[in-house]
């Protein structure tokens, strides 16, 4: 008789009920965003591997709280569920997130927010297998910076001990949440979808300038705009795009933004855009310039470099970290307005200097593709399960 093939039959009974990883996120699609990006990415790359994916988020955005959106429907393969909640868009309170984790082997929590301590402090009842994505924590601004120590060394100290693994998207995260997790914390830097604008830019050298991402107020939108006056000042032939979705400030902030300093003609914000749109106006560009304050990696850098866009950046933690891998960003102060504007200038000059560069860059990006990241997060939710 020939003996029974366990490994075989173990295999066989993967592949039938394959792992169910929930991901738990405070917004989602059709909201476009940097962790949106993350979450849509590591969801469609751990399903090729054989897992399950769900995704469990607000059923509103944050920038339209009256319109509710369907309370589950399937983007690409993923399952959405999308729960009601209250509260500040800072903290939302969501507690119905508990009873749609149940049949999950791993729960994956992205932020460091309200769902991070309420899953934390109810898991002797729901005793799921947690790991949390850090995503920059949240300092993202200077605002409540002593209560958000207060906070952070001891309810988030707490929460994180309930988690299997803190993954840290940037080595900035990393040595904050190793302070009060030194065990549990590893380095996970965020894929980037290196395809949707491979190549994008101009081939020709222009004097155009993009930047992507939401209006909120650490993106810091009136110190670009401030530098693109002084540089439509010296040269009109300059422009700048200014590609995302509402936050902190609304598309009428931003306008009037722009109309105080004469640049209704120069500056130009776009909202809500598909990624064949965004491609279509990179394809007019040259520069990418964020005068952000702060990041958790830098994603929308590398996205950048991938179009061959040549970045020129504000030199917070993550910028910096990018820069000193790749001496093809500049990193500017944007409170310099005529330092800036040469950074900028430079960057410009060089496309004709170098003609390799474009295509340096885009190599450079290739690096942080989501084909190697994915790795590393199955091997953690493979450890996390044994």
């Amino acid at each position: 008789m020939k003996p029974i093939d366990h490994a075989t039959l173990a295999e066989g009974a993967v592949r039938l009920n394959p792992p169910l990883v929930v991901h738990v996120v405070r917004q989602f699609l059709p909201n476009r965003g940097g962790l949106e990006d993350v979450v849509y990415n590591l969801a469609r790359q751990s399903m090729r591997h054989g897992y399950r994916a769900r995704v469990v988020t607000l059923n509103s955005l944050f920038t339209d709280r009256e319109k509710l959106l369907p309370e589950s429907e399937t983007i690409d393969g993923i399952e959405v569920v999308r729960i009601p909640w209250r509260g500040s868009s800072r903290y939302p309170l969501a507690p119905s997130v508990v009873s749609h984790i149940r049949d999950a082997d791993i729960v994956h929590v992205h932020a460091i927010d309200f769902f991070f301590d309420f899953l934390a402090m109810t898991r002797s009842l729901h005793g799921k297998t947690m790991i949390a994505t850090t995503h920059g924590g949240f300092f993202h601004t200077r605002r409540f910076a002593a209560i958000k120590k207060v906070w952070f060394r001891t309810l988030t100290r707490f929460s994180a001990s309930r988690y299997q693994a803190i993954v840290g998207c940037s080595r900035s995260d990393v040595e904050t949440f190793s302070t009060i997790a030194p065990h549990r914390t590893m380095l996970i830097e965020n894929g980037a979808d290196t395809e949707k604008f491979a190549g994008a830019s101009s081939p020709e050298p222009r004097k155009r300038v993009v930047t992507i991402g939401r209006f909120s107020v650490n993106k810091r939108l009136e110190r670009l705009v401030d530098v693109m006056a002084e540089l439509c000042r010296r040269d009109p032939a300059w422009h700048l795009d200014i590609i995302g979705v509402p936050s902190d400030l609304s598309l009428s902030d931003l306008e009037s933004l722009i109309a105080d300093r004469g640049l209704s003609g120069h500056v130009m914000p776009h909202i809500g855009l598909a990624n064949d749109e965004i491609r279509r106006l990179l394809g007019r560009a040259s520069i990418f310039a964020s005068a952000s304050d702060y990041e958790g990696f830098g994603l929308v850098a590398i996205e950048a470099m991938s179009a061959g866009l040549v970045p020129v950046l504000e030199g917070n933690a993550a910028y910096r970290a990018l820069a000193e891998r790749h001496r093809d960003i500049r990193i500017s102060d944007f409170a310099d307005i005529d330092g800036c504007v040469g950074a900028i200038e430079g960057a410009h000059a060089a496309l004709f200097d170098d003609n390799d560069l474009r295509a340096r860059l885009t190599k450079a990006a290739a690096d942080y593709s989501w084909g190697s990241v994915v790795q590393r997060y199955l091997a953690a939710y493979a450890s996390s399960i044994g």
